[in-house]
């Protein structure tokens, strides 16, 4: 096995903060760890140049998940849950805009740290589809993307008459139905939360006929991907004391079988340098798993083989696509973060 490592600062240093007067800010460099990317297979130097600069785009949120490229007007949309925002960045200028507020809580007297969207995406008809922590609820926005409002429809907010817990991270199939995890993040109280009602954290499938399939429970559901085929489910499970990614055999729309442990990092959990744990996922046309997790960003093909790491020296929280899969965009901690693929 052979390994590559190359620690590159990225060349475009003037960062778009989150402010509301688009100030752009220059982080100290001496309180960043290094960025690097290391290549643990040769199988991924088809997919990513050790050489790539690994680019700060904008800085100065709280927490940033969920971000989705919007391929009609070339920009990126992430959310910053603690700020229950969802912020818009145009890479040409790096400046970041607040795009919606609030996006995840709709009330007044939330108590706990998370109460923002997490995991965006887009549905068949274009619309905004958001994961709300606040609101414990799938949402979509009324309004069209070039239009926002937090103006929103409830697509499922319970389970057998119980409320969800926090809905985390999502993912359509061809067919139009939605996969998606919830953990309880967004409880103020997590787990321990006196308004949680369910017993268990779940996988869902929401069909799209409206009824809501639980597919499994695991200890801590977060990230969720499907391969490009439609016939492997892959979940991330962020439990530092069972830090690993599982996946599914989808033998029909909203029924999977064949579980099976895809990669565990259990034992990193807690080292230095290997911040955060298995969170959100994105997958390639090409059926390469792309991982936020311990250290940042991890690299596998299909089979289970990680490829490579992409070291943000952050808790890593999600990553997405630019339309041409050339451009990998990443939330780690109060960062966006960029780096181009081959």
């Amino acid at each position: 096995m052979k390994k590559i490592t190359s620690i590159i600062l990225g060349s475009a240093l003037l960062l778009g903060a989150c402010r509301e007067s688009n100030k752009k800010t220059i982080p100290d460099e001496a309180n960043l760890a290094p960025l690097s990317i290391e290549i643990l297979d040769d199988e991924a130097l088809q997919i990513i140049d050790p050489k790539s600069k690994i680019e700060i785009l904008a800085s100065g949120f709280a927490w940033t998940e969920g971000p989705l490229w919007i391929k009609e007007g070339n920009y990126l949309l992430f959310s910053d849950i603690p700020n229950n925002k969802v912020y818009k960045l145009d890479p040409k200028n790096n400046d970041t805009v607040t795009y919606l507020h609030p996006s995840g809580f709709s009330g007044t007297d939330f108590t706990g740290e998370e109460p923002g969207s997490n995991g965006l995406l887009l549905n068949r008809e274009g619309e905004l589809v958001l994961m709300q922590h606040g609101n414990r609820q799938v949402a979509k926005m009324n309004t069209p993307v070039s239009t926002p409002s937090s103006d929103f429809t409830t697509l499922v907010d319970s389970y057998m008459g119980k409320q969800l817990n926090s809905p985390n991270d999502a993912t359509f199939d061809k067919n139009g139905n939605l996969y998606f995890t919830d953990p309880p993040y967004g409880l103020p109280k997590r787990m321990d939360d006196e308004g949680k009602e369910l017993n268990f954290q779940g996988i869902y499938c929401l069909m799209t006929n409206g009824e809501l399939i639980l597919l499994d429970s695991i200890s801590r559901p977060n990230g969720i991907g499907i391969s490009p085929d439609g016939n492997v489910l892959y979940v991330a499970n962020s439990d530092p004391e069972h830090a690993a990614w599982y996946q599914y055999k989808i033998s029909e729309p909203g029924k999977v079988t064949d579980k099976k442990l895809f990669y565990e990092l259990t034992e990193l959990i807690g080292k230095e340098g290997q911040q955060g744990l298995p969170d959100g996922l994105k997958i390639n046309s090409n059926g390469t798993l792309f991982a936020t997790g311990p250290g940042g960003v991890w690299i596998f093909n299909p089979k289970g083989k990680a490829l490579a790491r992409i070291h943000t020296g952050q808790a890593t929280a999600n990553c997405a696509f630019d339309s041409e899969e050339k451009r990998l965009y990443i939330t780690a901690d109060d960062f966006i973060m960029a780096v181009d693929l081959k």
